[in-house]
């Protein structure tokens, strides 16, 4: 990763009507992309969304991709969701058991992930201000806690409620996430580097669908478990 890298955003909004937080039953209901000078907002039917948000990451210059728990949530997720569906993307991950988690892992996955998306590599910015800003400060490093600490604007919902949001509200606070993810990161740089994702093979091949039982998984090594392309 260049210290003047592209510095690309992304935050999804899932379903909540049953368990927003499971990808095994909850949809996708919105991707944003927060570019430099703009941002963009996928939705519509799920496999649509997936297919146009794998052509839109396709077609934008090499960057990196910052979340906010994104090894452990939002791209877990969106590999399910388009395993459910058939969906091949262009998005690989590596399982890393040495990541810690604030919680349980994602339903139907062991753990934390690293990853990369076609030729965009991915930075967690949780973790990267989890690292020394939450320790230092001792304040929660919630992705609103950290962004108002620095004096960023939010926008803030019931995140239990996202299906009630209208489609303005939705799209406004999922566009708000990205860009406030990919701000964090940017007033990090040069030090950010060292935490983008390094991933141990540049190609990882297919690998079966995640288990869908909740019953104790096996531990295994650090390795490539989870591509969709």
């Amino acid at each position: 990763m260049a210290r003047n890298a592209l510095i690309y955003g992304l935050d999804i909004e899932t379903d909540t009507t049953i368990d927003g937080l499971d990808p095994r039953v909850a949809s996708v209901l919105t991707v944003a992309l927060s570019l430099p000078g703009h941002d963009e907002v996928f939705s519509g039917p799920e496999p649509q969304l997936l297919t146009d948000l794998d052509h839109r990451l396709r077609t934008l210059a090499p960057g990196v991709l910052a979340t906010w728990n994104g090894g452990a949530f939002d791209l877990p997720f969106l590999a399910s969701r388009a395993q459910e569906h058939g969906i091949r993307l262009g998005l690989r991950l590596e399982l890393d058991p040495r990541m810690k988690l604030r919680g349980n892992p994602l339903p139907g996955h062991e753990g934390a992930y690293r990853g990369a998306w076609f030729g965009h590599q991915h930075l967690d910015a949780y973790r990267l201000y989890r690292s020394d800003v939450g320790p230092l400060l001792r304040v929660s490093c919630s992705l609103k806690s950290i962004a108002r600490l620095v004096g960023l604007s939010t926008i803030e919902v019931d995140r239990t409620r996202i299906h009630d949001l209208s489609h303005e509200a939705l799209h406004a606070y999922a566009a708000s996430d990205a860009r406030l993810a990919r701000v964090l990161t940017e007033r990090r740089l040069p030090s950010a580097v060292r935490h983008v994702d390094r991933l141990a093979a540049p190609v990882v091949a297919q690998a079966p669908r995640p288990p869908t039982s909740t019953g104790p998984a096996t531990r295994r090594p650090r390795q490539p478990v989870l591509s969709t392309n």
